[in-house]
């Protein structure tokens, strides 16, 4: 398990901390907004600085849609258009501190992508496990946006992929399109080897 003591860094040196599409679009004001998604940002930032003290990994994933992806509703997707390729909207909320490398996900016309794992750097066309694995990585930290949707996806490919994943819910927030469907996609994670926690690190 994470230390997450007051002040203190990760204790793992095998640990890497994913941020999941803390972006424009999914906070307040945006097109596809998640309620009080901003609000895990105090959070979010946190982990951020423990995991830069301590020099472990930090990796962000990023909705990069073009404009007709098939996800939006105009194609018969379920979502408004959301996070287009070079938008406001598709870039990192501006209070998000920025302390790694970004997986693009959701790049293509006709293919959709909730997890982070199914994202590429830019420039290199690394993918988010190869990356974790150059890095050693055996235990992931999950927090962004959003809990029900590309959190619960990339934590779930983090347990297929073999690694230890670990979701912080005070770092996560959810769409919640039905009632209850972030308290939902957390049970969902634990009965799959997900750890929900650390619970009072908010």
């Amino acid at each position: 398990m994470l230390d997450h003591g007051p002040g203190l860094p990760p204790t793992l040196p095998d640990a890497a901390l994913i941020v999941v599409d803390v972006q424009n679009d999914f906070c307040p004001g945006g097109s596809l907004a998640v309620p009080a998604g901003d609000e895990a940002l105090p959070v979010i930032n946190r982990w951020i600085d423990r995991f830069a003290a301590a020099g472990r990994p930090i990796f962000y994933t990023r909705d990069w849609h073009p404009a007709d992806h098939v996800s939006f509703a105009a194609r018969g997707g379920p979502w408004p258009p959301h996070c287009v390729q070079g938008s406001p909207g598709a870039e990192f909320h501006p209070a998000l501190r920025i302390a790694g490398p970004e997986f693009r996900k959701g790049v293509e016309r006709d293919r959709d992508a909730y997890s982070g794992f199914e994202g590429h750097e830019p420039g290199s066309g690394s993918s988010l496990a190869a990356a974790l694995r150059a890095e050693g990585a055996r235990t992931l930290l999950v927090v962004g946006l959003a809990t029900d949707y590309c959190v619960r996806a990339t934590a779930l490919d983090g347990v297929r992929e073999g690694f230890s994943v670990v979701v912080d819910p005070c770092g996560v927030r959810a769409v919640n399109v039905e009632p209850g469907d972030g308290d939902r996609a957390l049970s969902e994670l634990g009965a799959n080897g997900v750890t929900i926690g650390p619970a009072n690190d908010g």
